[in-house]
């Protein structure tokens, strides 16, 4: 454990709001723009058919293992529970916003305002749900892995721990969205093959972006390979 004077402390908080901040981002955002989807040609191999709500939510992923590395798995699980209850807010100004009627010379009438977020409470719960999965299993397999190897090897826990955490997130979000009837049934099979791959490709980029911002981290608050930085309020 690294000792930490004041002024380390304090950048230590800061950045964590910092990290917190565009995960929570990450995650509102994700649960608002699903509802339109898009196509994307990998070279020629296969053609992704995936909402565009996907784009961000690998970001939350990525923060909550720079988080587990550094932080320890007790800052990323915070991150987590802080992130439920974002969405879960987020949801009641949406909500709101649906009920109070729209006036004459609005930009945006109450039919379209209702067909681009009146799926959102479904969304929102279908997508806590599988992300209260994803992220936790996420969190555990990736301290499991940690331990296994002793702290070596930030490759193997980074993408073992999102691969499967990944399959959980996407299966459970579409069975959900599915079983309300949001998406059609005979497009679960391939928006699943297409998130799940789409998925595990974002999680192999990203590697080298986690590699960048512990190896930073680590140099900037000397901790020793493996070390967990820890921080009380101040």
């Amino acid at each position: 454990m690294a000792k930490l004077y004041l002024k380390e402390k304090l950048k230590a908080q800061q950045i964590y709001m910092i990290l917190t901040a565009l995960f929570i981002a990450s995650l509102v955002v994700s649960n608002l723009i699903f509802q339109k989807f898009f196509y994307w040609d990998f070279f020629g191999f296969y053609t992704f058919e995936i909402s565009v709500g996907i784009l961000p939510y690998p970001v939350t992923f990525l923060i909550t293992d720079i988080i587990s590395e550094v932080y320890g798995k007790k800052k990323a699980n915070q991150v987590v529970t802080t992130g439920i209850f974002a969405s879960f807010f987020s949801l009641l100004i949406v909500y709101i916003a649906d009920a109070v009627p729209a006036t004459s010379w609005s930009p945006i009438g109450d039919s379209l305002f209702e067909k681009v977020f009146g799926a959102t409470a479904i969304a929102v719960f279908a997508s806590m749900v599988a992300y209260l999965l994803a992220q936790y299993i996420d969190i555990q397999l990736f301290h499991f892995w940690k331990r296994l190897t002793k702290g070596k090897h930030l490759w193997l826990r980074n993408n073992f721990s999102t691969f499967l955490s990944q399959f959980v997130d996407t299966f459970s979000v579409l069975f959900l969205l599915c079983s309300f009837g949001k998406i059609d049934w005979e497009l679960f099979n391939g928006l699943l093959l297409s998130g799940f791959l789409f998925k595990v490709i974002i999680a192999a980029v990203d590697t080298p972006f986690l590699y960048a911002a512990v190896y930073g981290l680590r140099k900037y608050f000397n901790l020793k390979p493996a070390e967990e930085l820890r921080f009380e309020a101040v």
